[in-house]
């Protein structure tokens, strides 16, 4: 009977463990701008990505450091919706029309090498 409780108790534990587990991810990149108002507008589109977890722009480096679940987003899924809402990264470029949506302050040089 002790035995038979004891394989009772342990199962649920058992079947916890199989579960896929999460992937974090951590990744840094150039993404384009030139103020805060481009820091506030790259990360939140980054937060409305479902699976990030953290996103933090710096200004003068122009560099986005990011913590994402890779089970639920691609780095590449990621750089597409900032390039969405205007802003150039090492691999997508805005389109013209949302470049041309950014507000006068946040134009910046769209030749500079990345």
């Amino acid at each position: 009977m002790k035995r038979i409780l004891f394989v009772i108790l342990l199962l649920p534990l058992l079947s916890f463990s199989q579960e896929e587990k999460s992937k974090t991810s951590k990744a840094q990149f150039t993404v384009l701008g030139e103020c805060e108002m481009c820091k506030d507008r790259i990360e939140k589109a980054t937060f409305k990505i479902k699976g990030v977890k953290y996103s933090s722009w710096s200004v003068p480096k122009n560099k986005l450091s990011i913590i994402y679940n890779s089970n639920k987003v691609s780095l590449v899924d990621i750089k597409k919706q900032i390039a969405k809402v205007g802003h150039d990264t090492d691999e997508f470029k805005a389109t013209r029309e949302a470049y041309e949506s950014l507000h006068h302050c946040c134009k910046y040089d769209r030749n500079k090498e990345i």
